[in-house]
């Protein structure tokens, strides 16, 4: 293991992995054992009112440190990684300057990569052509988007998830240039000095993924769900966190919830399955430790992390 110092504030900790992997409970840990705020790098904890299926921290875990980067949104909002980092970097600030260190943790790998290195600005769209855009995307399976992307650009069907997909669609018919090419056209210097810790479970994280579907289901997941379709349109964005569509499709047509279990297992396997290819290929800019959150001197690795050791 080799040690590297700690440039101070130049310094960004980030935490990322698969969903289900363990970030949320590690980063509460050692965020009391440093003092620090945990910034929320996650594309559907964002959205206000969607707690449960979207594994956010629990009440007990924000009374114990600061997080920053929850509920920040509304259902039907649509948050770019770019405008997510805007918001990032002041919440960076804040921590700061209340004497306690930024830490940023979560799956969204596209939106950490936007924070680190930033992403060329994009043309405004149009408001009536992309709405339309996107009631047609709204009909199609993620499979069917991520097709069409690689048709439209296929250096961003390599990338992210659905939301990138969606985004590298709309901004190649709506202003006749690749998405990929954008980002590529002007130089991406880092404006923060990043130090990753990957968090993967090996092969227990299809098993730990069945077990948080069922920990989620019973925690009132289709309650939570009834509630939110009495005030949240099908067409909000929010409703595509993993497992949501799916329960509310369940709802709606009267489907007992273990109808729709498995498939939202599947899902969800499928999600951490592309998280763990762009961990693997895409972070940049810094040091990286991959940390199996089973191992038994993980807590000592990971501490050792946060005061600059490095394995890799």
């Amino acid at each position: 293991m080799s040690s590297s110092g700690d440039s101070g504030d130049s310094v960004l900790r980030v935490i990322v992995g698969p969903t289900g992997a363990g970030k949320t409970a590690l980063a509460v840990r050692l965020a009391e054992r440093f003092g620090a705020t945990i910034i929320g790098a996650d594309s559907r904890q964002i959205y206000s009112g969607f707690d449960i299926g979207t594994g956010k921290p629990s009440r007990e875990e924000r009374e114990r440190v600061s997080h920053a980067g929850l509920d920040v949104a509304k259902p039907a909002e649509r948050w770019s990684a770019a405008h997510w980092a805007l918001h990032a970097e002041r919440w960076i600030e804040d921590a700061r300057a209340s004497r306690q260190t930024p830490v940023i943790v979560g799956g969204t790998g596209f939106w950490v990569s936007a924070l680190v290195a930033p992403l060329s600005p994009i043309p405004e769209l149009d408001p009536v052509r992309r709405a339309a855009l996107s009631d047609e995307l709204d009909r199609m399976t993620p499979q069917a988007i991520r097709t069409w992307c690689e048709s439209l650009d296929p250096a961003m069907s390599r990338k992210g998830g659905p939301v990138q997909w969606r985004r590298a669609i709309e901004v190649a018919l709506l202003t006749g240039h690749r998405l990929s090419d954008i980002h590529a056209s002007a130089p991406r210097s880092p404006t923060s000095h990043p130090r990753y810790l990957v968090l993967d479970p090996g092969d227990s994280l299809d098993t730990r993924i069945s077990s948080r579907v069922d920990a989620m289901l019973d925690a009132g997941w289709e309650h939570e769900v009834r509630a939110l379709m009495q005030t949240v349109p099908p067409s909000a964005i929010a409703w595509k966190a993993c497992g949501y569509e799916r329960l509310r499709r369940a709802v709606e047509v009267g489907e007992p919830t273990i109808g729709a279990r498995d498939e939202i297992v599947t899902e969800t396997r499928r999600y951490a399955r592309r998280q763990r290819t762009w961990f693997r290929r895409q972070l940049a800019h810094g040091p990286v430790t991959r940390l199996d959150p089973r191992a038994a001197d993980a807590w000592r690795r990971a501490q050792a992390w946060w005061q600059g050791a490095n394995d890799e």
